[in-house]
């Protein structure tokens, strides 16, 4: 693992954040996130280390429910590191958008296939709101972050509308009009 820090150890420590954050915290608190970041769990638990590599991180033990948990906090170090992060102009995400390149290629099928090939979309759209809607509710259990949260989280819901308009669109574009036979 390279000791140099890579654009989840900024994730990481904002998730740690002021008061800091176990393991099992960092992981919950990206899957929660996912539409904005993606990483497995493996990544998660593994980043830490890098974190304690660059010094920018401690780590104690706290009892837990069952075993005692590792709980990370940030050091000076990780603290100024982080806020020159935040501080550094944001560019346009990346983004990985499977749906988009099938239409894309959708010269390779017929129209009828490449539906059937985004309908699930909707159902991650739909699974995506209920996300969206618990983390909107459970804003203001972390009132220190509540008016951030709730900014993102609007990100996220106009992300999804975002997404349905659009294959609201391609649905129309693509379905069979009786009107028009060549479609």
């Amino acid at each position: 693992m390279s000791s140099r820090p890579i654009p989840l150890s900024y994730v990481v420590l904002a998730a740690i954040g002021e008061l800091g954050a176990s393991t099992p915290e960092l992981v919950d608190m990206l899957s929660r996130g996912h539409m904005f970041w993606t990483s497995s769990p493996s990544q998660i638990y593994a980043e830490p280390k890098r974190l304690i590599t660059l010094g920018w991180i401690t780590s104690n033990k706290q009892p837990g429910k069952t075993r005692s948990l590792t709980f990370y906090h940030l050091t000076p170090a990780g603290r100024e590191a982080l806020r020159a992060w935040l501080r550094a102009p944001a560019g346009f995400p990346k983004l990985q958008h499977e749906a988009s390149v099938r239409l894309f290629a959708g010269d390779m099928l017929e129209d009828k296939e490449i539906l059937t090939s985004l309908q699930a979309l909707r159902t991650e759209l739909e699974k995506m709101s209920a996300v969206v809607a618990t983390n909107i509710e459970r804003a203001p259990s972390l009132p220190h972050r509540t008016r951030y949260m709730l900014l993102q989280q609007d990100l996220g819901r106009r992300l999804l509308q975002a997404h349905a308009d659009w294959l609201d669109a391609v649905e129309r574009e693509l379905s069979p009009h009786p009107d028009d036979p060549t479609r």
